[in-house]
């Protein structure tokens, strides 16, 4: 009798501990279902009255490419990335994680009751025709009830900055150092990271960039022939990325394939030839890479007999079009289908428009100096026809080959680059003053590559 009372508190205190265990587990269980609901649509078992279908990769295709199925199908995709890069793979409301090459996954799709596109969410994957349609057989021809995904009229931009906007001095403003340096030593390593950050790309506009070393253009790489480069490229983003140097001479298979999120990949080449190169990410969709940022210049000085001569200053201004974000997609950066269908916003030099001129950051030079400026045209589509108004070149070089040098009575106005050409120009400045350089397809020039060189 006495023991009875001394037994009722240890007995609630268990029955306390096991309430609090129980909840725990309901917490934990609710938990864990919806991290598996957070998958959005990603199941490892598919309902017992479900079409289960499979879907691989080819290339920039999934294999097949369409399913079609009556109105009111359950349906489920076991999808196998077959591919050499990540994938993922959205349908309505449902969406994969970012699948790795040989990896796999299902994906439930729900009910159809409407025809559906699918496609990889990547950058630019959808574009190059990552695309999965889910057809419903019954329903109406005139595709009425297509889901909006379907849709690929062009989204409108960002608004686009004014020329008196682009022009406008800025105090705080810290343009793109177009002073080229010269070469140092006969081997060149360098170590490179890959990252996607939120930079401005025109005054009052930010978006999302990819970039070699947090910059576009990226790193300038200036050596002579002969040298060696050795230049290991970390990828710290979230999707695949490479890097194509054409001053090599390599066989692209291992040295340009796509380095995945978190791994690295060391390119090595001697320069053999001398130039102004570009170089550029090389995974699919390339447009898309260059417009956003992943682009840059290798010069490869002469020597011997053809070395270059001294000049007072040397600067680099590499060519290119600017691509703004969707609105409201500031993010995920340059629009694919905007930029797939060339539809550019702004042009620039060294991916800024109008940095360099008066009031911003325009270049510098004396009465009597002689200035070489390198051009490499990164594109990804246009063409270049660069000008200095009040000078003539007397000496061009192009892709290889002088045109002009150290010319007396004759003189260049121009000197044509398309995408992914290469060379320089000099001039001596005579007299003091303002002179703007354009890109002579002049509505070009008025859409930001435009500069100034202030001669005193």
């Amino acid at each position: 009798m006495s023991s009875a009372p001394a037994q009722a508190p240890e007995t609630k205190k268990w029955a306390a501990w096991l309430i609090i265990i129980l909840a725990l587990v309901a917490v934990i269980g609710l938990a864990v279902m919806n991290s598996t609901t957070a998958q959005r649509g990603a199941t490892s078992a598919a309902p017992a009255d479900a079409t289960t279908i499979d879907v691989s990769v080819d290339g920039m295709s999934f294999v097949p490419n369409s399913v079609d199925v009556p109105a009111g199908t359950h349906l489920v995709v076991n999808f196998t990335n077959t591919g050499d890069q990540v994938h993922d793979l959205k349908i309505g409301s449902a969406e994969t994680n970012r699948v790795d090459p040989g990896d796999s996954v299902q994906i439930d799709a729900g009910i159809i009751t409407e025809s559906v596109e699918g496609y990889c969410t990547i950058a630019g994957h959808k574009i190059q025709g990552m695309t999965f349609m889910v057809n419903v057989t019954d329903a109406p021809a005139d595709g009425s009830h297509m889901a909006s995904g379907h849709n690929h009229g062009v989204v409108a931009p960002a608004n686009v900055p004014s020329l008196a906007e682009r022009m406008a001095p800025r105090e705080d403003f810290e343009a793109f150092d177009p002073v080229l340096k010269p070469a140092k030593g006969t081997v060149h390593e360098e170590t490179w990271t890959m990252t996607e950050e939120e930079v401005e790309v025109a005054p009052g506009v930010r978006q999302t960039r990819w970039l070699f070393n947090g910059q576009a253009p990226g790193p300038t790489l200036r050596g002579t022939v002969g040298d060696t480069f050795r230049i290991t490229i970390k990828n710290e983003g979230s999707m695949g990325h490479s890097v194509d140097f054409h001053a090599g001479e390599v066989t692209p298979n291992e040295a340009m394939k796509t380095i995945q999120p978190g791994e690295s990949l060391t390119y090595e080449f001697v320069a053999h030839r001398a130039g102004a190169w570009m170089y550029h990410c090389s995974t699919m969709p390339m447009s898309l890479h260059i417009a956003n940022g992943m682009a840059g210049a290798v010069i490869i000085d002469p020597k011997g007999e053809d070395a270059l001569s001294d000049v007072d200053a040397e600067y680099l201004l590499t060519s290119a079009e600017v691509f703004l974000a969707a609105e409201g997609s500031e993010a995920e950066g340059a629009d694919p289908q905007r930029v797939s269908d060339g539809s550019y916003d702004l042009t620039s030099f060294n991916y800024y428009p109008n940095q360099y001129d008066d009031g911003l950051a325009p270049l510098h030079a004396k009465v009597g100096d002689t200035v070489r400026i390198w051009l490499v045209n990164l594109g990804p589509d246009l063409p270049l026809s660069f000008h200095v108004v009040g000078e003539i070149f007397d000496t061009v070089y192009k892709e290889g080959a002088y045109l002009l040098q150290d010319a007396e009575d004759s003189g260049s106005q121009a000197v044509d680059l398309l995408p992914a050409q290469g060379g320089f120009v000099e001039m001596t400045f005579n007299e003091p003053g303002t002179y703007s350089f354009v890109n002579h397809i002049m509505t070009n020039a008025e859409k930001g590559q435009h500069g100034q060189i202030i001669v005193e």
